[in-house]
């Protein structure tokens, strides 16, 4: 079932977390083409890792090229902050955030459009697992030991399996022996595989992903625990975008059919079974919950 998210993340209290730096892009060699030029620049939060991420996202600049009728070119960044920041420079035009990213972009830009989002982020999971030789099987089990988060900004990899943990009378930094940060869903995992964390947490999807392509060995992680549905991932747009090619772009993700095997090769590559039109208000339950857990000011 899924909570009253907006009132449940008010209730909630995030003791000793350091607010997150909007920094300067760290390592981002982002080009200094203008869209004038007829460059469209897309980049994504490194959410996983960068063979992956260069995998699913040079064919979505490819597709985008044909619908948009532009030269489309990926970036890759090293940080969640980047490619918020890349949107309030104007380095980046379009993005592919989860909640929280979008939640720091729109308040760093005052303009950031949210055009389309995967059917499945409107109602997204995270999977609490665990090793095998821990003994833990339920959440009560975790206290006492050590514990991986993915990236600090993450969505479905830190704020809302802590506000999860919370809800569940578990306060990380007084229950767990340690808390690391591996900074991608699917580090987390092979961190909990290789007995380097006891447990961890990670979006659904990457989980998913790992056991169908069989790189995660269930017989040493098991899942303990998946959360109450919330809304995640999305692609934003700059705010002051060219309208016409807002329209292009969100039609372009729209119109992606499952039954199209071209556009299904997408879709799959970014775990989506079609595109939906979505809108800043959707975000506004991760915004709560952010401002809760000390993570905007």
């Amino acid at each position: 079932m899924e909570i009253p998210f907006r009132a449940a993340a008010k209730r909630a209290t995030f003791g000793g977390i350091l607010r997150v730096p909007l920094v300067v892009l760290c390592g981002m060699a982002l080009s200094a083409t203008v869209l004038a030029q007829g460059v469209l620049r897309i980049s994504a939060i490194p959410d996983e890792s960068p063979t992956e991420l260069q995998r699913k996202f040079s064919k979505v600049a490819a597709y985008l090229e044909k619908e948009a009728g532009m030269k489309v070119q990926y970036t890759a960044v090293t940080d969640y902050a980047a490619v918020v920041e890349g949107l309030a420079a104007k380095k980046i035009d379009l993005a592919w955030l989860g909640g929280f990213t979008f939640v720091q972009a729109r308040l760093r830009t005052g303009n950031a459009i949210p055009i389309a989002q995967r059917v499945e982020d409107e109602k997204f999971t995270s999977k609490f697992i665990a090793s095998s030789a821990s003994g833990v099987k339920e959440l009560a089990d975790l206290k006492g030991k050590n514990f991986s988060f993915g990236s600090v900004s993450s969505t479905s990899g830190h704020l809302m399996p802590r506000f999860f943990l919370l809800e569940n009378k578990i306060n990380p930094e007084k229950d767990f022996k340690r808390i690391a940060y591996s900074g991608a869903h699917d580090a987390t995992a092979l961190q909990v595989e290789a007995g380097k964390v006891e447990a961890g947490v990670l979006n659904a999807s990457v989980w998913d992903r790992l056991v169908s392509e069989k790189k995660v060995d269930l017989k040493k992680v098991r899942v303990i625990w998946t959360t109450p549905p919330y809304y995640d991932y999305n692609w934003t747009v700059r705010g002051d975008l060219d309208p016409a090619l807002v329209k292009k772009l969100t039609d372009a993700f729209l119109k992606l059919d499952p039954k199209n095997p071209a556009h299904k090769e997408l879709l799959d590559l970014q775990r989506a079974s079609r595109f939906v039109a979505t809108k800043p208000e959707n975000y506004k339950g991760i915004e709560a919950a952010a401002r809760s857990a000390g993570l905007l000011k």
